[in-house]
């Protein structure tokens, strides 16, 4: 199985500049990896650092000590913890997604157009791009009288499965998963484990967050207890 991502030695911390400079250890010697085809799930209490371990391997936070090597296009082999804000964007056009549940609402942009971006980018036609964007639509149950207006009118739940569709319409090597399934139904959840499964036959590695009992036993390969790299006080 080749290897998409592999975490050795990562650490991480806050600074809590309100309370005097003190600082709170969040993980420490974090070491893994997720191959092709493999969803990877992170377990544990509430605050152990699952949030913080996928945060830094998107770039949103910095990775204090330890490597996150990613495998890029053309295979080249990027150290996340070591990669300019540019370098980071590009490889969030092209190699690693991030689907949560919750959708960044764009003013006046319809549903079908947020969804679709994300293709549109990696070099897709409009017209392409439309197309598989109202087919994820309509697989997730979204209403097709919703497709054309913006999703800030959406409930919460109708976002939530737009932002699902944007999260799965590229073709990512490596995709993290942020509680897609929070407050879905079961008949929403069993299209979102339908996803992942595609996304495992096509050589997609995943790492997410599922505290779902029922999705994280049909989707994970292996579950990784995020306590045992809990920092010392």
């Amino acid at each position: 199985m080749r290897t998409r991502l592999c975490l050795s030695g990562v650490g991480k911390s806050f600074t809590m500049h309100l309370r005097g400079g003190i600082r709170l250890p969040v993980v420490s010697h974090v070491d893994f990896s997720v191959g092709a085809g493999e969803c990877v799930v992170l377990g544990g209490p509430s605050g152990a650092g699952k949030s913080s371990i996928l945060k830094m391997i998107y770039g949103n936070y910095a990775c204090e000590t330890g490597q996150i090597l990613v495998t890029a296009e053309g295979d080249e082999i990027v150290n996340i913890a070591e990669a300019s804000p540019r370098r980071m964007l590009a490889l969030r056009r092209d190699t690693i997604g991030y689907v949560s549940q919750f959708l960044r609402v764009i003013p006046r942009v319809s549903a079908e157009n947020v969804v679709a971006e994300p293709l549109i980018a990696q070099g897709a036609t409009e017209g392409e791009a439309l197309v598989k964007a109202r087919d994820l639509l309509c697989r997730l149950n979204v209403p097709e009288r919703l497709w054309s207006l913006p999703p800030a009118t959406f409930s919460g739940g109708e976002q939530q499965r737009v932002n699902i569709a944007r999260g799965f319409i590229a073709h990512y090597p490596l995709l993290l998963l942020d509680e897609p399934t929070a407050s879905l139904d079961a008949r929403n959840r069993a299209v979102v484990v339908e996803l992942v499964e595609e996304k495992k036959r096509n050589g997609v590695a995943m790492l997410g967050i599922l505290h779902d009992e029922d999705v994280r036993e049909r989707i994970a390969d292996r579950i990784i207890d995020v306590a045992s790299f809990k920092a010392a006080a």
